[in-house]
């Protein structure tokens, strides 16, 4: 499979388990929390796991693409183009609904909060399905 290929296919299920817990644990345990609370505690749980996860999807992304250029395979490229889709749809979906939550929602907190999961779970398949890819490029699941 080359270096590379093992790389983006670390990286990308490292990427997609973080994701799925952001939306099976984190995200439905703060809406526990009255809306002042839930948006204070996702304030800095964001900015945290913004960094983190832009670096995977990046990084998985662009060892993606080694691991094409390397090896070949349409799947190479796939899970590499899924991965650093999550940049574009972060910034033109997720980061509006980002800037009114850190603004103070007011009323709607509770709406833009579950507008915000919604989004994220997004990424969260993009996410899985490069490391399918991934994973079936580099024989893993064969």
């Amino acid at each position: 499979m080359g270096a590379a290929g093992t790389i983006a296919l670390i990286l990308a299920a490292l990427f997609a388990g973080a994701a799925l817990y952001i939306n099976v644990a984190e995200h439905p345990a703060r809406m526990k929390l009255d809306p002042a609370q839930a948006v204070a505690q996702w304030s800095p749980s964001y900015d945290r796991g913004y960094v983190m996860q832009a670096s995977l999807a990046l990084l998985a992304g662009l060892a993606g693409l080694a691991a094409w250029q390397q090896l070949g395979g349409t799947l190479w490229l796939a899970g590499a183009l899924l991965m650093l889709a999550n940049w574009p749809w972060t910034l033109i979906a997720i980061m509006p609904v980002n800037r009114k939550l850190k603004a103070g929602a007011g009323g709607d907190t509770v709406g833009l909060l579950d507008r915000w999961a919604s989004l994220h779970a997004v990424r969260t398949l993009l996410g899985f399905s490069a490391l399918i890819c991934f994973a079936i490029a580099s024989q893993f699941l064969r």
